[in-house]
């Protein structure tokens, strides 16, 4: 080795060591404990209040027509579920009511090797933190694994509060902005049998805004047709997104 390779060799380790320590210094936060304080302490985010930005999207599902047998598959869902969905601890409530819908939907998508992942890790980190943990349901490219994400969905059991999905969110859904190397990605979140859809944009570095749909009632048939045409409307979309 002669001399100016080693001098970029002890440049290169200087340069990894940095890092390390860069790493080791950064506050690690699990998705499922980000509220709002700590996603406004790390991120440059705002909400807007426009709810606008949603209407190509519920135009798109609003042209989609369902097929008899889809409409029963809801119509029944809501009946064996209605009575039971305020009960439901989070699994509960994922497994009994919202993992059917999602079935029905059927994220697989065999030519672009595309399917929804329950419970995946994610990890993304930034200037100031790492942030990672479960996810609780995505739509992503990968077999065994979730490798690149494309939408998701955060749920909570009944009412808002110390663990509010908002936040959580839309803490998952800038980590995946930022490791797609993208400027938009759509989401949800769930409380209890209300739906919300979210839509964050890059603006610049570590600085971004989103929008929250009004409320979709899932145990109100016409709600959870939307609700399903509004999730076909994003199956279409990640057919054609690489």
């Amino acid at each position: 080795m002669n001399e100016i390779e080693l001098q970029n060799r002890i440049y290169e380790l200087e340069l990894e060591l940095k890092n390390l320590k860069d790493k080791e210094n950064k506050k690690s936060y699990g998705f499922s404990s980000i509220n709002d304080e700590v996603l406004f302490s790390l991120f440059d985010v705002e909400r807007i209040e426009d709810k606008n930005i949603f209407n190509n999207w519920f135009d798109q599902a609003k042209n989609i027509n369902l097929e008899p047998k889809i409409i029963n598959e809801l119509e029944s869902l809501i009946l064996r579920e209605e009575n039971f969905i305020f009960d439901y601890q989070e699994e509960d409530l994922k497994i009994y009511f919202i993992a059917p819908i999602l079935n029905l939907v059927d994220f697989r998508l065999t030519e672009q090797k595309i399917r929804g992942f329950f419970e995946q890790k994610l990890t993304y980190s930034n200037s100031k933190a790492v942030l990672n943990g479960t996810v609780d349901f995505v739509v992503a490219k990968g077999r065994k694994t979730a490798i690149k994400p494309y939408f998701f969905i955060q749920e909570f059991k009944q009412k808002a509060g110390g663990s509010d999905p908002e936040p959580q969110l839309v803490a998952e859904l800038i980590s995946a902005v930022e490791l797609n190397n993208w400027h938009s990605i759509k989401g949800a979140f769930i409380i209890g049998n209300d739906w919300k859809f979210v839509i964050l944009e890059k603006l610049e570095l570590d600085k971004y805004k989103y929008f929250v749909s009004r409320h979709f009632d899932s145990i109100k048939i016409e709600d959870l047709k939307n609700i399903y045409k509004n999730l076909l409307v994003i199956k279409n979309e990640v057919k054609n997104i690489d």
